[in-house]
């Protein structure tokens, strides 16, 4: 399990569908700029239900030393510049986004991304898929199993 950076959008949507401890299925750690948790705070005093932060204890708040300046012309969020900017910083890690602007800019600069749908959903449906095989082929197996809210063949994937 490696680490990874998230902007606010991949948090929000899993925390929304009750996912989030996938995040911590996937990665020992998720780093979050500064700016990615003052949108989620803002996001919680326009009275949204957003996540708490303190309720992961695989997040770990984490900024970056610079900006590169030339992104600032971007339309791009204060809460995307930082974590790619952090993502620069720590090549190694994968960063999360779903802005699709950020994405290509990210993937330009040489970064691993993941967006929310394919990337991290995708893969625990890749592993959900394989325990409800395993469990229905068992003797006793069940004929559903629920997850985060959602039954393993809604979210079954076509091969």
């Amino acid at each position: 399990m490696g680490k990874a950076i998230s902007n606010t959008s991949p948090l929000l949507y899993l925390y929304r569908i009750g996912v989030m401890e996938w995040l911590g299925q996937l990665f020992e750690e998720v780093w979050v700029p500064d700016a990615v948790v003052e949108e989620l705070e803002e996001g919680g005093q326009r009275g949204y239900d957003v996540l708490r932060l303190e309720n992961c204890l695989w997040i770990k708040r984490t900024n970056p030393q610079q900006m590169p300046t030339e992104w600032f012309a971007l339309d791009l969020g204060r809460g995307e510049l930082a974590a790619m900017a952090l993502g620069l910083e720590h090549p190694e890690q994968t960063l999360l986004l779903d802005d699709l602007l950020a994405r290509r800019v990210a993937e330009a600069a040489g970064l691993r991304v993941w967006g929310t749908p394919t990337g991290i959903v995708g893969r625990e449906e890749s592993r959900i898929n394989a325990s409800v095989g395993a469990i229905r082929g068992s003797p006793g197996g069940c004929r559903d199993v629920a997850i985060g809210g959602y039954s393993a063949k809604n979210l079954a994937v076509s091969r």
